[in-house]
């Protein structure tokens, strides 16, 4: 079960993170999407399934969106409504600052002991509206529903520009986090600082590591690339240029996240550090999320 794996922080977990349909999207079509991802996902070889809490980050960039933001469904009804026959554990991400006290209170209240576990996030700038801090919201959890595993965000190309991405981490541990997943991962040498410092620092201060949830994404197109650059996906320039002139944009994104994954495990398992891997796709193209796919097969099969 993944919840044990988390408690024994244990190396090697998989997930795959997947997004509801749009809010507007016909229930016809809706219960259609949610058949297509189960046919999809019941046989993977994953611990666990994430779904994301999408809000609009309009505020975290002055850069135009490359595409529209678009609402979608809640991921908790979704979960145990649409997603109801997938017998697996379900990660339901919150992003905590849009949600009032009572509204995160009922979700933590109704979420399954075994099934289900969460990741708060937090605004994605300083202006951004929210209703409570994330300090407010792993408090609360922790008054609510002390048991339930709570996860956290860690973004380690943060860690190249501010150097305390570790630190960070260490400080939402103490807050009740009990596990880490990444944002979409292209920068490996920001990764392997994160996760140095991580060791080292647990190391002097005698305290134990969690896992860290690495996350990757193919990259199927130009305009795909330019979103992920936009969420802020660090993508070194070298790399860049190579998906940019590749005959086949696809493939080389899904060797290169491959060839980041081997590498991080191989730095994580030298050190004793608990790293697994979320694999997702940011665009909803068919030839994408296949792509994903095999990019989870692939890791599956060398992680066993």
């Amino acid at each position: 079960m993944l919840a044990e794996k988390i408690r024994n922080r244990e190396s090697g977990i998989i997930l795959y993170g997947i997004v509801p349909p749009k809010k507007e999207t016909a229930p016809e079509r809706v219960e259609e999407i949610a058949k297509l991802q189960m046919e999809r996902i019941s046989n993977l070889p994953i611990d666990g399934l994430i779904l994301y809490d999408i809000q609009d980050e309009a505020s975290r960039t002055s850069e135009k969106r490359p595409f529209p933001f678009m609402e979608t469904l809640d991921c908790f009804d979704y979960s145990r409504n649409q997603l109801k026959a997938l017998d697996m554990p379900k990660i339901i991400y919150r992003a905590a600052g849009k949600y009032s006290k009572e509204a995160l209170t009922g979700f933590m209240q109704e979420a399954s002991d075994t099934m289900n576990m969460t990741v708060f996030v937090g605004a994605s700038s300083k202006e951004q509206p929210v209703t409570m801090s994330m300090r407010e919201a792993y408090a609360l959890k922790q008054q609510v529903r002390p048991e339930l595993l709570l996860g956290g965000v860690t973004i380690p190309e943060r860690h190249r520009a501010k150097g305390d991405e570790h630190t960070r981490v260490l400080e939402k541990v103490q807050q009740g986090c009990s596990f880490f997943v990444s944002q979409g991962v292209y920068d490996l040498q920001a990764s392997k600082d994160f996760l140095s410092d991580y060791y080292y620092h647990c190391l002097e201060t005698n305290t134990p590591m969690v896992p860290v949830i690495f996350t990757l994404t193919p990259c199927g197109s130009i305009q795909t690339l330019n979103f992920m650059k936009w969420l802020g996906i660090s993508i070194p320039r070298w790399l860049e240029n190579e998906l940019v002139h590749a005959h086949d944009i696809l493939e080389e994104s899904v060797n290169y996240s491959e060839y980041n994954w081997n590498e991080l495990k191989a730095f994580a398992d030298k050190l004793g550090i608990p790293v697994g891997c979320n694999i997702e796709s940011v665009a909803v193209r068919k030839v994408e999320v296949e792509a994903s796919i095999e990019l989870l097969n692939r890791i599956a099969a060398k992680t066993a």
